[in-house]
């Protein structure tokens, strides 16, 4: 007769804790009867597990369900004082920090705007706000559990090392390395677009979508693509670089160092840099008024605005914009066939006027079936998106693996004294 070894019997068993927290995620309240029925494993194994997540402070028992018939059932929900959260991103020019207690709730923020991409100086404001996030921790008495960071490049997600933001001028920047030495608690570092496609998946506009492609457009232009609540993260990570797929061969150069890159026709800039031409071309516009004469000082809030109160300039600059992002959509469609489309990021500020062109070039140039397979939709968590997916990708580790975390629990989790920073 075959022996099962111990390590199997302690893979199941974590295997089982986590179905059942994964479904408590989805569906609670649950009552042990409800989960029994759920994940089909037997009434006693459900009350054993239930009373380890229990006792771990996982989960919480709400009062009785008086409204059964027969003996009363106590539903059950994640404890959302369990452990604290820390989702980042790092912009080009901003920074932004978030703490959510284990219910997902944003407890805590800080956004910073960045007037310099220098390394050091940037990462000191990183580790300054994520000091401030454990103090209000420390202060409530919680402990944290991980933080999930986002960066705008290439990110070997193995390792936690920025191989290259073209938009930040970054190179093999070892950041995950970097920041474990300033904290104890996990660290997660990923691709800010495959975050922000994960944080819809979990809290936002793709709950329930088992193939999402979120397209997250900034200054960059990136793609996260979410099977099964799991990112695809391609050979070493590097995969949803749409942003610099060749749209025109002879287009304008890109910061990647090649021409005519998708990003190059939607980002930020690009729009930007519709609105001034038309403005340089003579064409009237209440956006040089709003700008006090200053192009530099123009804003995608701005165009929005512009846009809103009938101003031509800013209308077309918006319906061009989204003329191409449809072509390439349409392309992402036809080779990656997603069930929903969540347009992110924060052009997404501007959803009304572009995605009108987005959606009639998609169904011009995609194919039939495909597109109309793949619902567009705008991300609910808009610029937030990254930083709810470090949530999420902190949330995915502790739900998928909740037996290390219990002695992180009883430890505390607490920051290390920072150490001087050194990049």
């Amino acid at each position: 007769m075959h022996r099962i070894r111990s390590a199997d019997h302690t893979l199941m068993r974590e295997m089982n804790l986590a179905l059942l927290l994964e479904c408590l995620r989805r569906e609670a309240p649950l009552s042990r009867a409800d989960l029994a029925l759920m994940t089909g494993l037997t009434k006693a194994a459900v009350s054993s597990l239930v009373r380890e997540l229990i006792e771990a402070r996982y989960v919480r028992e709400l009062g009785p369900d008086l409204g059964n018939k027969g003996r009363p059932s106590v539903p059950l929900e994640l404890n959302p004082n369990v452990g604290y959260l820390i989702g980042a991103e790092i912009g080009v020019d901003f920074i932004s920090v978030i703490l959510t207690n284990f219910a997902a709730q944003v407890i805590w923020r800080r956004d910073e705007a960045l007037t310099t991409r220098a390394q050091t100086a940037v990462l000191h404001r990183l580790v300054a706000a994520v000091n401030q996030a454990w103090a209000e921790t420390r202060a409530r008495h919680q402990t944290i559990l991980g933080l999930g960071l986002g960066l705008p490049g290439l990110v070997n997600v193995d390792n936690g090392t920025l191989l290259f933001s073209p938009n930040l001028g970054w190179t093999d920047v070892p950041l995950r390395d970097w920041l474990q030495a300033q904290f104890a608690f996990p660290i997660y570092i990923d691709n800010e677009a495959n975050m922000a496609a994960l944080g819809e998946s979990y809290f936002g506009a793709a709950r329930g979508s088992d193939l999402v492609l979120h397209l997250s457009c900034n200054v960059g232009v990136g793609a996260g693509l979410v099977i099964n609540r799991r990112i695809f993260s391609g050979t070493g990570g590097l995969a949803g670089e749409v942003g610099h797929m060749t749209i025109d061969p002879d287009g304008p150069p890109c910061n990647c160092g090649s021409r005519g890159c998708w990003e190059t026709y939607v980002s930020k800039w690009a729009l930007l840099r519709r609105v001034e031409e038309a403005i340089l071309s003579g064409r009237p516009t209440r956006l040089l008024a709003a700008t006090g004469h200053d192009l530099q000082q123009l804003t995608i809030p701005m165009i929005v605005d512009a846009a809103r109160r009938g101003d031509g300039v800013a209308r077309a600059a918006l319906a061009e914009t989204g003329v191409y992002l449809g072509i390439g959509l349409a392309g992402l469609i036809n080779a990656l066939n997603p069930e929903r489309v969540v347009f992110g990021g924060g052009l997404s500020l501007a959803h009304e006027f572009v995605l009108p062109t987005l959606r009639e070039e998609v169904r011009r140039r995609a194919m039939r079936w495909a597109a109309e397979a793949a619902e567009i939709v705008v991300a609910a968590h808009g610029t937030d998106a990254c930083v709810m997916g470090g949530i999420a990708t902190v949330y995915y580790r502790v739900l998928t693996e909740p037996l290390p975390y219990y002695a992180q629990g009883q430890r505390g989790g607490e920051a290390q004294t920072p150490a001087a920073v050194t990049v």
